[in-house]
């Protein structure tokens, strides 16, 4: 099972040049695509419904998006409303089914002099060889340390919550005449895959957070249950590779949870791709 998460920075690539079909290309023969920074309807990137354009051109994937920044982009034509959406956020996509998808909201910072964005996690619910699968797609904050360290601990706690709270609708209903029971109960499992642009460092606060910290005579203490770093799992490490050619290290990341630790099998970095200014990270599974 191959994984990647990739921040596309809306389409941009490297020669400056906006290219959705581009990002397509560069992950589309991954099983499970993690994406952040796709929008729709923005004029920088000529008005164009990125979830929509990736969709087309990854035909075999199922997928979700997940909208963070909502405003409105709606126009008058012809004596009525065109409603339209100007929206910035995740996206999941699957070469299996999506079985149920939520958005959380991530504490936001309200500065009142430099650019900053609701955020959000995305969850997919996904039924993979490996059985169901919690996949994550996020973005954390990237003005600085302090205005993550929130995020993080509220993605700890959506993390921690999931399995307790249950699938989408769970319980079942006492009348099916109602309507409610059209299909299964949608699974909520324990085992999950955080992948996305944390904008942290391995060797941050926000990640020793995330992680767990550091002893002076045992170095990095990680919990058994996680979360855990595929990248160290997978015998990098910790503070080696790159995923963003000025970030000086990693701020990409795939967190994992403490059973699916034996699965891991390979993490790479594709430092060949130009879509965007960062690159894909890619994680297999067994």
């Amino acid at each position: 099972m191959k994984c990647v998460s990739y921040n596309i920075q809306y389409g941009l690539g490297a020669d400056g040049r906006y290219d959705y079909a581009r990002i397509a290309a560069e992950v589309e023969s991954a099983d499970i695509i993690a994406l952040q920074e796709v929008e729709r309807f923005w004029q920088r990137s000529g008005m164009v419904d990125g979830p929509a354009v990736l969709a087309e051109h990854l035909p075999h994937h199922h997928c979700v998006f997940a909208a963070n920044l909502d405003t409105d982009a709606s126009y008058e034509e012809g004596g009525r409303i065109v409603h339209r959406r100007k929206q910035f956020g995740t996206m999941i996509l699957s070469r299996w089914p999506i079985l149920s998808a939520r958005n959380f909201p991530l504490p936001k910072w309200g500065e009142r002099e430099h650019y900053s964005i609701q955020q959000g996690l995305q969850e997919a619910v996904i039924g993979t060889p490996l059985g169901p699968v919690r996949v994550y797609s996020v973005r954390l904050s990237h003005l600085a340390p302090f205005t993550r360290l929130p995020q993080v601990d509220r993605i700890r706690e959506i993390l921690d919550a999931a399995p307790y709270e249950g699938g989408a609708w769970c319980g079942g209903n006492p009348d099916p005449s109602a309507g409610w029971t059209e299909e299964d109960e949608p699974p909520m499992p324990v085992s999950w895959i955080l992948m996305g642009d944390f904008n942290f460092l391995p060797s941050t606060e926000e990640y020793a957070r995330m992680i767990g910290g550091v002893s002076d005579r045992y170095g990095r203490m990680s919990n058994r249950m996680g979360p855990l770093d595929a990248w160290v799992v997978a015998g990098h490490a910790e503070d080696a590779g790159r995923t963003h050619p000025l970030a000086g290290g990693r701020i990409d990341h795939c967190f994992i949870s403490g059973d699916l630790a034996d699965r891991v099998r390979e993490v790479t970095v594709d430092e060949a791709a130009t879509g965007s200014d960062h690159w894909p990270l890619w994680v297999t599974f067994e």
